[in-house]
């Protein structure tokens, strides 16, 4: 498949409720991030940029650091929801947390109101802070720590933040999770419907 056209099919998807469990989740239900474009795309869509600030040239390297985070981030969160500490992959985010973010400034915008904006493009290892550091917030804070979930979905990994009403969310998305189980649930009423 074509660069342009991977790109051109790729949505990503942002169902986690923070941008460090939306990084672990472009694994599944395939590798979301096989290209250089793909994560061009995911970087901007994720909210990690001021809206219209492009990041610096996204590199092969700049692939490998991300999922290279990602998966330190994905065995910590595991760790934790399972009892068990991921000490190695704590060391690696807290380390990754330690570059400084982008640096924001204010822009005059075309009706000359002042927005947020950065003054240069970021650098990969300042992204890659902000993931970094939004885990370790998230594992920090009790109240958070406690709204994560594990999908429900029939062999889906992911992991969100479940702030809904009640604290009954069972899927990571509805749309895609959920429907699947109302969908498999169908089937089966249906097929003892024949028997």
């Amino acid at each position: 498949m074509a660069s342009g056209t991977a790109t051109a099919s790729y949505e990503p998807r942002f169902d986690s409720g923070r941008i460090c469990l939306d990084l672990t989740a472009t694994t599944h239900p395939e590798e979301r991030l096989d290209s250089v474009a793909r994560l061009g795309v995911w970087v901007v869509a994720s909210g990690l940029l001021p809206e219209g600030t492009a990041p610096a040239a996204v590199d092969d390297s700049w692939l490998l650091a991300f999922r290279e985070l990602r998966g330190h981030i994905a065995q910590l969160v595991r760790g934790e929801l399972d009892g068990r500490p991921a000490d190695g992959a704590l060391a690696r985010v807290n380390a990754v947390a330690l570059v400084p973010p982008p640096a924001p400034c204010a822009v005059r915008g075309d009706d000359g109101s002042l927005n947020r904006g950065l003054c240069v493009p970021p650098q990969c290892g300042e992204l890659l802070s902000v993931v970094a550091r939004d885990a370790l917030d998230l594992l920090t804070d009790p109240r958070a720590r406690a709204s994560l979930r594990q999908c429900e979905g029939d062999n889906c990994p992911i992991v969100y933040l479940d702030t809904s009403r009640g604290r009954r969310r069972r899927w990571c998305s509805s749309e895609v999770c959920g429907n699947r189980e109302r969908v498999a649930r169908h089937r089966r009423r249906a097929a003892l419907a024949r028997a």
